[in-house]
């Protein structure tokens, strides 16, 4: 299957007459494209142009391919967006875009969707402190982005309005258009974000000018970034403001493709390449960069004085939130623990900091300090107050209204049993804990009877059609709420599965130990012996008894979604090698799930 041909522009100014003349052009001679994405502001910016502007949007004149925005300002920006906001169809979560009209889509806050197999995620807005209806991203949007940087896969396309703050200040950057400020136009939220999504590719506008920097490489990640800054429509210096690509998406591609370089990559914009020459300081110093944004924040000079530690000084995000930083004592920021400990505690991070929350009465958090006692006096059952008020917005746990209840096909006393979004084929199931737990391994060795009941259930289900049951979990310190993965592979294939798990892990550059076992319960209990939580790592359990695992260190490498992918090869169903493909609507789900339970009903161990 080929590559999807997707067309970048730059700022359009409401200039869609000689934006979709030349699109009509380009397709002629080097499409067909399947998508336009358009960055930097879409609507005029001047009354001269809307009438322009409004014959498209009305349907008076066509547009001649998908086409999606995030430049949600100018001039009619409020009119056209609030009645599409108003429309019935536009109604609910719609991250991949508000219809507009026949083939305009506007991406509205954060989030990201599927395009062709590709990965899109995006900042819709600017950075604003005016009371704008629509133009201006919130805090919300780049947290919702700050968690979708935590989830497995890798983001193909990353779109800004506004530049990122640095990506121009290296001598590879010699070829930048001269007169250009790194700062006009420029966003340190954006640096932030983009050096903790890796995209393979960010695309920004509102500078005024086309740039396209040389491939850089990216920290705890095998694969590069290319930045794009395209210029506006129609500007006097005739400077690119259309630009094609055709990247193949990286869910499909193996590691030795994903992790190619090309000879003229250069080190990340956002990492101080002179850090190496300096002594570590606790405070910041006045050579720091603003290149390592990617792991702080909040600015706590001016914090509460209970965590207060020297002006100007900064706290480390990822330490916080994970309770490790892959820069250990390189790191230019504080490592925290008291912090870090009333997060746990389910601190507001903002109050923490800041002594303040901005979301106010909306926030699931507490807004006071917490001591231990406070913290422990009103836990729930198997679960500590911080947990309770993390789960409210995770997937898996049953109390949260985030959950996906139509998905549940079993429920016993400590698991339960779901099909995942974007199965990867029939008959695949995730066994989740009911407790918000990170893995399976750490919780009590009773839980381990049920575990053991919901997994020979579906070994028999399994066996009744021809196929046996491959399990897999990636163990992640990090982690939230766990899922064992369970998927059917055909019996015949049972014998190679072994040998291919092997190949994926010489191919990354490990190798798997292994465990041989007559039953799951002295596998399992094999892996519990050998657990630690301040590692992270992976296992499977294949048919015969054997199981694999593989402890992944800090400095290495390893997909999320291994397992997954392993198994696709071998089925040969690449393409559902990322969930985000083979993804249903809500109906078809409910139809899959109601056909399972009637074929499962009697292997149920909860019946």
């Amino acid at each position: 299957m080929a590559p999807p041909k997707i067309l970048l522009c730059g700022d359009v100014l409401g200039r869609l007459n000689q934006l979709f003349k030349r699109v009509q052009s380009v397709n002629k001679s080097a499409g067909p494209f399947d998508a336009l994405l358009c960055v930097g502001q879409f609507f005029p910016d001047s009354p001269e142009n809307l009438q322009e502007f409004t014959d498209f949007v009305e349907g008076r004149s066509q547009i001649p391919l998908p086409t999606y925005f995030i430049g949600d300002y100018g001039v009619a920006a409020v009119k056209v967006l609030v009645a599409a906001s108003k429309d019935s169809a536009n109604q609910g979560f719609k991250l991949d875009g508000f219809k507009i009209c026949n083939n305009l889509f506007w991406l509205k806050g954060s989030g990201n969707f599927n395009l062709h197999g590709l990965s899109v995620a995006y900042l819709s807005g600017r950075r604003s402190s005016d009371g704008l209806q629509f133009g201006k991203y919130s805090q919300d949007d780049v947290d919702a982005l700050r968690a979708l940087a935590e989830e497995p896969g890798i983001v193909d396309l990353f779109l800004t309005n506004e530049w990122p703050t640095g990506v121009t200040n290296r001598a590879a950057t010699s070829d930048m258009p001269t007169g250009i400020s790194d700062s006009l136009s420029s966003d340190s939220t954006v640096s932030e974000l983009v050096a903790e999504i890796k995209p393979r590719y960010h695309i920004a506008g509102s500078k005024g000018v086309f740039y396209a920097r040389e491939p850089y490489s990216n920290i705890d990640a095998v694969h590069v970034t290319r930045f794009l800054g395209l210029a506006p429509v129609g500007n006097k210096d005739k400077q690119k403001f259309l630009h094609a690509i055709s990247p193949t998406p990286a869910s499909t591609m193996s590691a030795s493709e994903i992790s190619m370089k090309s000879p003229n990559t250069t080190l990340s914009p956002y990492t101080s390449v002179d850090q190496a020459a300096h002594p570590k300081v606790a405070t910041k110093r006045s050579g720091d960069s603003d290149s390592d944004s990617q792991y702080w924040r909040y600015d706590v000079s001016k914090k509460r004085q209970k965590y207060g530690g020297g002006d100007g000084d900064k706290l480390c995000f990822k330490f916080i939130i994970s309770g490790s930083c892959p820069r250990g004592e390189q790191c230019n920021f504080r490592h925290d623990t008291e912090a870090r400990e009333q997060c746990l505690r389910g601190v507001c991070l903002d109050f923490i900091i800041k002594g303040k929350c901005e979301k106010g009465p909306e926030c699931s958090y507490k807004h006071s300090l917490q001591s231990e006692g406070e913290s422990y006096s009103h836990r729930r059952p198997r679960s500590e107050n911080a947990s309770a008020n993390r789960s409210k917005e995770c997937w898996f746990c049953l109390s949260s209204p985030s959950v996906e209840s139509h998905l549940i096909v079993s429920i016993g006393e400590n698991y339960y049993c779901a099909l995942p979004k974007g199965p990867l084929v029939q008959d695949h199931v995730l066994i989740v804990p009911v407790e918000h737990s990170p893995n399976t391994i750490s919780l009590l060795q009773e839980y381990e009877i049920e575990l053991a009941k919901f997994q020979n259930s579906l070994k028999m289900y399994y066996k009744s059609q021809g196929k046996d049951a491959v399990f897999f979990e990636w163990v992640s310190k990090r982690g939230t709420h766990a899922n064992l993965q369970s998927v059917p592979i055909p019996s015949s294939r049972a014998a190679a599965v072994q040998d291919i798990f092997n190949l994926a892990a010489e191919k990354l550059g490990f190798k798997f130990l292994v465990m041989k076992s007559n039953n799951n319960s002295d596998g399992r209990k094999s892996l519990r012996t050998e657990f630690d939580r301040n590692i992270s790592f992976f296992y499977v359990e294949l048919p015969g008894g054997i199981i694999l695992s593989h402890v992944v260190e800090d400095n290495e490498t390893f997909p999320a979604q291994f397992g997954r992918e392993v198994l696709a090869g071998l089925l040969n169903i690449a393409e559902k090698a990322d969930w985000r493909n083979c993804a249903l609507s809500k109906e078809e789900e409910m139809k899959i799930v109601e056909n399972f339970k009637k074929r499962f009903e009697e292997f149920d161990p909860v019946k």
